[in-house]
């Protein structure tokens, strides 16, 4: 097992995931598209897509966004284990025909309902999770809606072997300190607060989305 990890920006790393991984000894291949803007011939078993805030309609600036969403169907095709999270999920979607346009941004930490389908059959029905993204997508052809928001609907969904989450399960505090550094003070208190309460319970459920992907 190897699971190659896409990286599209330097502060959107795999965060809990990578801890995750390197608990159960699972080789990982680092493909820091934001260094290199361009994607290499790839062998591994599992794909990760990351973060990032550039959109998946920027193919003209970022060719390698066309290229992943090519291996994504192939993935898929070949019923190999994907997984999208935020711009990652963006790009599943869009991989197979369903449209990602601007929304209401949502930055900090939001309300989600499960279905209870899929990944999730072992989450809360409700569950808080961080949020750090400005588009949205459509529901592809063929996928199966898992999560729903209360202002943005389309949280998480899986279609074929793939399973994008719009939102972040992964984040440390870390992290999420360097999302919200350029917020003003009293919204970055907010969601320290928020984070001090609410990230052990995300950190359990980035677990049961791992478990999934991995036994996939």
């Amino acid at each position: 097992m190897k699971v190659a990890v896409f990286q599209h920006a330097g502060n959107e790393p795999p965060g809990l995931f990578e801890v995750i991984f390197a608990e159960r000894g699972i080789a990982v291949e680092y493909i820091r598209l934001d260094e290199t803007a361009e994607m290499p011939s790839v062998d591994a078993s599992h794909l990760l897509f990351l973060g990032a805030p550039m959109s998946v309609n920027d193919e003209e600036e970022f060719p390698f966004l066309r290229d992943e969403k090519a291996l994504i169907r192939k993935y898929v095709r070949e019923e190999r284990p994907v997984l999208g999270v935020c711009l990652g999920a963006q790009l599943i979607a869009a991989a197979f025909g369903a449209a990602v346009y601007p929304t209401v941004a949502e930055v900090g930490w939001y309300t989600i309902t499960s279905t209870g389908e899929g990944p999730f059959s072992r989450f809360p029905s409700r569950f808080r999770a961080f949020q750090l993204h400005g588009e949205t997508f459509d529901m592809p052809p063929g996928g199966t809606l898992l999560c729903i928001g209360d202002a943005v609907q389309n949280q998480a969904f899986s279609v074929g072997s793939a399973v994008g989450l719009q939102f972040h399960l992964e984040p440390t505090r870390a992290m999420i300190a360097d999302w919200i550094r350029d917020r003003p003070e009293d919204e970055q208190a907010a969601i320290r607060r928020d984070t001090a309460e609410y990230l052990p319970e995300s950190g359990r459920l980035c677990r049961l989305i791992a478990d999934d992907f991995l036994r996939r």
